[in-house]
């Protein structure tokens, strides 16, 4: 991994900003690390612990992921997502607004979501999974004065929560394999996944990867965290980056994920 954790290194110092990163080879347990410990504005990432703070509810038969809520429009807000294009009235199961919050970042499903299971319970579930210098502290979408601090994360903290999910230690093995699978279904797939093979219908291939992931993106903000796939192999990959001119960040993402997918399919 010396020779991938180097061009990481170079496409980070060409990128500007300030950059961390976490990787690890679940095949061969090698890992690297960069500035993991740093704290970055969460942005759309933080609607990974809010998933697993909904799953943990589902587990405890609080809720029931069948249960509709419907829109109001009073909790329309802006940024990615469909639901605030939808007609107020509208009902949606639990289990549809997890997917909508994870698959195409959806701000007003994470904020409904995030009403469901209360503030306290996502920040306490935060710290059961192993975020303990992570935060969480506001609805998606809202004005900076009506928080009460700033959503944060760290590299090191998302790693630990993929590492876990991929060996079924949140919550169990059914919510870990059913989270995975809501995150391969990601729609936002420009950054990390931005120059890896696609399907090519004309010559009947088909891409040789996967990824469950999540985004997340605000100006001068640009993440990703997941879980890579390429033929059999698996690597937990957590970039985090901030003060970049964003098409720089966005070239720097895209150059990443190319580089540990060529080492990836070397590998195998």
């Amino acid at each position: 991994m010396e020779q991938l954790s180097d061009s990481i290194q170079s496409i980070i110092s060409r990128s500007g900003g300030t950059w961390a990163a976490v990787l690890e080879d679940l095949d061969t347990g090698e890992h690297w690390k960069w500035k993991e410990l740093k704290a970055f504005y969460a942005a759309s990432i933080i609607k990974v612990p809010i998933m697993i703070a909904v799953f943990r509810e589902l587990e405890k038969g609080s809720i029931m992921a069948c249960e509709r809520k419907k829109l109001r429009q009073e909790d329309q807000v802006g940024g990615c997502g469909v639901l605030q294009h939808l007609t107020p009235g509208t009902s949606l199961t639990i289990y549809d607004l997890v997917t909508l919050m994870m698959i195409q970042s959806d701000n007003m499903a994470a904020n409904m979501l995030i009403d469901l299971v209360g503030a306290e319970q996502i920040q306490q579930t935060m710290k059961e999974i192993g975020m303990n210098d992570s935060m969480f502290c506001h609805k998606l979408m809202t004005a900076p004065g009506e928080r009460n601090g700033e959503n944060t994360i760290t590299a090191g903290e998302m790693h630990t929560v993929l590492k876990n999910m991929v060996s079924g230690h949140i919550i169990s093995r059914r919510a870990c394999r059913e989270m995975i699978g809501i995150m391969k279904k990601q729609q936002l797939r420009h950054y990390l996944a931005g120059k890896l093979p696609v399907d090519d219908l004309a010559d009947g291939r088909r891409m040789d990867w996967e990824m469950a992931d999540k985004t997340g993106e605000v100006k001068g903000v640009r993440h990703n965290t997941g879980i890579i796939y390429v033929g059999k192999r698996t690597m937990l990959v957590t970039v985090l980056s901030k003060g970049a001119e964003a098409s720089r960040s966005l070239k720097g993402m895209q150059e990443i994920g190319w580089e540990i997918y060529k080492y990836m399919d070397k590998q195998r």
